[in-house]
């Protein structure tokens, strides 16, 4: 009988990557599109090109995975909060298994084995070790997933010193991110109003 792993409690019956992605939902009808993942994107300080190139690849890369049974691809590609496990790519940490539960043993690996400098945060060269550690042979489509969605948290939410935080990192995976993030734009755009 082997151990089970830790997994993060959720309420409402939604699973931890159901969360991540949550605040992409704009209108909170289960269902992201092109359009609201710009949104949010802007929402958390993107620009409007990365908005936008987000904006497609992610929407065109998970739709399909996430409406099984479907023949034909929607050209809105609408992404299905409820079905996001079916879209989880490969080489990937982990950290998520495959019900979207948030494995806490994998979250801590990540920074056992890759944060040499400081032991809660990853610098720019460990995290491309960590990217490079991940690689499943001959898994192109999840080494450019992998290594589009970690860079660009690194690009938005490192800290002034260039780290990316072990708390920031956790906070990404149960979305709680996105929120602190648009929550510190408008706080930001008040001050500038104000002034």
């Amino acid at each position: 009988m082997g151990v089970e792993p830790e997994f993060e409690a959720i309420d409402n019956n939604q699973n931890v990557l159901q969360k991540h992605v949550e605040f992409f939902d704009r209108n909170n009808d289960g269902v992201i599109y092109p359009w609201e993942t710009f949104q949010g994107f802007r929402a958390i300080g993107s620009g409007i090109l990365l908005s936008s190139v987000a904006a497609i690849f992610i929407n065109v890369g998970l739709s399909g995975k996430t409406r099984p049974g479907k023949k034909f691809p929607n050209l809105l590609f609408p992404i299905n909060i409820e079905n996001i496990k079916m879209a989880k790519h490969g080489s990937d940490s982990g950290v998520y298994d495959e019900h979207g539960r948030f494995v806490n043993s994998k979250f801590e690996e990540i920074f056992h084995k890759y944060a040499r400098t400081h032991p809660d945060a990853l610098t720019a060269k460990e995290l491309d070790e960590f990217i490079k550690g991940n690689r499943e042979p001959k898994d192109y489509g999840g080494w450019i997933g992998g290594l589009s969605e970690w860079k660009i948290l690194y690009y938005l939410a490192k800290d002034k010193d260039g780290l990316l935080k072990k708390d920031t990192i956790r906070s990404v995976y149960d979305g709680s991110l996105f929120e602190k993030m648009a929550a510190e734009k408008i706080n930001k755009k008040k001050k500038h109003i104000e002034k």
